[in-house]
C-alpha cells in the first residue's frame, strides 16, 4: 500500500503546513473507531446511508451511527461543539464558518457529496400566472429551462396589490439561497442584500426570502406562508405528488453539474484523527461510486425511503433518483444527471467550487467588505482538503476498489465554465472579475 508521504507528494494545490502535519502519517490504527454523524432528511445524504448499509464503514474499521438532525443550524452547532464527529452539510456552512459570516469555527471538508439535486417550486396559483409567460413546445408543454422572466410580471402584480412576494430557502449560506438569488437576479429581479443591520438579506428586495427547513417546505407552501421555494429532493417532487405546487427549474439548469452538499469535520478532529478521517473518506467515495451505477438506484431508493434516513414515499424519491424529474403533474422528463454522486469527479473537493460560494457571499453582502484575490484562494485552502481525498482515493486504487483514472489530474481548480442559466462565465482563479460581471450585486 502507498504511504501517506507518497500521497502527500502527489497532492499539490498549495496545502498549508498544518495540512501537511495532519496527513503526513496516514497509515496505522484508526484513532477513533466509534463515530456519530449527522444528516438532514434529503436524498443527497445517500452516501452516508449507503456507506453504513453496505458495510463500507465497517470495512475501514469504523462503527458509525448516523442521526437525523432538525435543521442546518443544529447540524453546524453540533459538529462545532463535538456532539457530532462529522456531518452531511451545506457546502456554504464550513466556508462561512471560516470566512467571517455567522458562527466562526475551523471546519474542513475532504469529500463533496453530490452534484445538482435541487429545484425551485412555486405554488399552483403562481404557476397559473407564470405559465402564459413561458414559451411552449409543439406538444404544448413548457420549454425548459424556465427563467425567472416568467415570474417577473407575477411579482409586479403582487407588488401593485401591496403584497410582498415571499419565497423560501433552507439556510442563509445554502446553495439553495445562492441558486434562487442567481435565478431571480438573472431576470433583473433583486433578491435583496445582507447588511450588519439586516441579517435577513432583504435590503432593496423585490422578493422576500426566508428560511424554512427542507422537510417543512411543502407544508409551508400549502399553508400560503410562502409562494415558492428552493430545496433539495424529495421536497420538490413531494409538492407534485401532493398536488400543491409545480417545480419550474432545477439547479442543473441554473448551474450545470454544480456542487451541492459536503461532508464536514472540525480541523481539530482531522488533525487528532488523521487515519480516521482518511478511512471515513474512503468509505464515502465507495458509496458514491456504488450510487452512480444505474443498476443500484432502485435499491438506493428503497434504503432512503426508510424512516431512519429520508423517510419519504419511495415513489417520490424515485421520481428524481432514477433519472427522471417531474415538473407540472404528468410532465415527467429524462434528467439522468439530476443526482450525481461520483461521475464527473463529483466527490473531489475542488477549490474552485468553494470559491464560487465565497463570490456569492460577497455578491449579496454576507461578506461586507471587498477582499483581495489572494484572500479567496487562501480562505478556501484552509477548508477544502483535496489532500485527504487523494490519500483515501489512492488507497482505494491500491486495493482495487476504484480505477486509477478516477483520480483527477488537477491543481484543484476546474476549467472556466459558462454553464449557467445566464451564460456568465465563472473562473475560480479570477473571482474578482466574476463578481464584477453581474448587474445586480456588490462590486469589487
Amino acid at each position: 500500500m502507498l504511504t501517506g508521504v507518497l500521497f502527500l507528494q502527489s497532492c499539490g494545490g498549495g496545502a498549508s503546513e498544518s495540512t501537511d502535519t495532519a496527513v503526513a502519517e496516514l497509515e496505522g490504527e484508526i484513532e477513533k473507531p466509534e463515530l456519530t454523524f449527522g444528516f438532514i432528511k434529503l436524498t443527497d445524504m445517500a452516501p452516508l446511508a449507503i456507506a453504513k448499509e453496505l458495510g463500507y464503514f465497517e470495512d475501514e474499521g469504523l462503527f458509525v451511527t448516523i442521526e437525523a438532525q432538525s435543521n442546518w443550524k443544529n447540524v453546524l452547532d453540533r459538529v462545532i461543539d463535538g456532539a457530532l464527529d462529522g456531518s452531511h452539510m451545506l457546502a456554504g456552512q464550513p466556508i462561512a464558518a471560516g470566512a467571517g459570516f455567522g458562527r466562526q469555527a475551523e471546519l474542513v471538508t475532504p469529500f463533496s457529496m453530490d452534484l445538482n439535486g435541487n429545484g425551485i417550486t412555486v405554488s399552483n396559483d403562481v404557476w397559473a400566472k407564470m405559465k402564459p409567460n413561458v414559451p411552449k413546445k409543439a406538444d404544448g408543454k413548457p420549454v425548459h429551462p424556465i427563467t425567472a422572466d416568467a415570474l417577473k410580471p407575477v411579482i409586479q402584480e403582487y407588488k401593485n396589490a401591496g403584497n410582498a412576494f415571499k419565497m423560501g430557502m433552507v439556510f442563509p449560506v445554502s446553495t439553495h439561497n445562492y441558486e434562487i438569488r442567481y435565478w431571480l437576479a438573472a431576470a433583473g429581479i433583486n433578491p435583496g442584500f445582507y447588511t450588519a443591520e439586516n441579517i435577513q438579506g432583504q435590503i432593496d428586495a423585490d422578493v422576500l426570502l426566508s428560511v424554512t427547513p427542507p422537510p417543512q417546505m411543502p407544508a409551508t407552501l400549502e399553508a400560503g406562508t410562502i409562494y415558492g421555494y428552493c430545496v433539495g429532493e424529495p421536497w420538490n417532487q413531494q409538492a407534485v405528488f401532493k398536488g400543491i405546487g409545480v417545480p419550474v427549474v432545477t439547479n442543473y439548469d441554473i448551474w450545470k453539474n454544480n456542487p451541492e452538499k459536503v461532508f464536514v469535520m472540525t480541523k481539530k478532529f482531522v488533525n487528532d484523527n488523521p487515519n480516521t478521517a482518511k478511512a471515513v473518506t474512503k468509505a464515502l467515495i465507495r458509496a458514491g461510486k456504488w450510487l452512480d451505477e444505474p443498476e443500484n438506484r432502485a435499491a438506493a431508493v428503497g434504503i432512503l425511503s426508510n424512516s431512519a434516513y429520508v423517510g419519504a414515499d419511495s415513489v417520490v424519491i424515485a421520481n428524481s433518483m432514477t433519472g427522471t424529474f417531474e415538473f407540472e403533474k404528468g410532465d415527467k422528463r429524462d434528467m439522468p444527471d439530476f443526482n450525481v454522486f461520483y461521475k464527473y469527479n463529483a466527490t473531489y473537493p475542488f477549490y474552485s467550487d468553494g470559491i464560487w460560494f465565497l463570490t456569492q457571499m460577497r455578491r449579496w453582502g454576507q461578506i461586507p467588505e471587498s477582499k483581495s484575490e489572494e484572500w479567496y484562494h487562501e480562505t478556501i485552502k484552509n477548508i477544502y482538503r483535496p489532500d485527504i481525498w487523494k490519500a483515501a482515493a489512492s488507497s482505494l486504487v491500491a486495493e482495487g476498489k476504484i480505477p486509477a483514472e478516477d483520480i483527477p489530474e488537477t491543481d484543484g481548480y476546474k476549467p472556466a465554465t459558462g454553464d449557467f442559466i445566464d451564460g456568465t462565465t465563472y473562473d475560480g482563479k479570477d473571482p474578482l472579475a466574476y463578481i464584477k460581471a453581474f448587474k445586480i450585486g456588490n462590486k469589487d
